[in-house]
C-alpha cells in the first residue's frame, strides 16, 4: 500500500488509532520524535499507553532552554521512559561557530539553512537510520 491509499484508508479516524496501527504494524521499526511541545507531549502520552516500549527520541541542538530539559525530565519521570538524545557533531558545530559566530542563523538564509543541517539534519538522518515508519 502506498502513502496515498495508506492516508486515505486512515482519514478521519481518531489519533489514538493511527498511532496504535502505526506502532503495531511497525513495532520496532518506528519511533517517535519528541520537542516537547504541547502537541508531542500528547502524543507521547499516548504512544506510551499503547506500547510502553515505544522508542522515543529528541534532537538536542545544544542551544535548547532549560525549561525544555526540565519537560523532558519530568515526562520520563512521569512515563517510566528513556527518551534518547540526538546532538549535533561537535567538531562541525565548533567549525561552524568559529567561522561564523555562534548567531549564524541571524546573517543569512545560507547560514540559517548551514546550522539548520549541522544542529538538526544530520541529527535527525542519524536517529531515523533504521526505521521503516517516522
Amino acid at each position: 500500500m502506498d502513502a496515498r491509499q495508506l492516508t486515505e484508508e486512515l482519514e478521519g479516524h481518531p489519533a489514538e488509532e493511527v498511532l496504535r496501527w502505526a506502532l503495531e504494524t511497525f513495532k520496532g521499526r518506528v519511533a517517535l520524535a519528541n520537542s516537547f511541545g504541547a502537541e508531542d507531549v500528547v502524543l507521547m502520552h499516548m504512544a506510551v499507553c499503547i506500547d510502553p516500549d515505544v522508542r522515543i527520541f529528541t534532537l538536542d541542538t545544544g542551544r535548547l532552554p532549560q525549561e525544555t530539559y526540565e519537560v523532558w525530565e519530568r515526562l520520563e519521570e512521569k512515563y517510566g521512559v528513556k527518551v534518547e538524545p540526538y546532538f549535533p557533531d561537535a567538531g562541525d558545530v565548533e567549525a561552524m561557530v568559529r567561522e561564523h559566530g555562534p548567531n549564524l542563523f541571524y546573517k543569512s538564509i545560507e547560514l540559517r539553512k548551514l546550522c539548520c543541517k549541522v544542529r538538526k539534519l544530520e541529527p535527525l538522518r542519524r536517529a531515523l537510520s533504521g526505521l521503516e515508519a517516522r
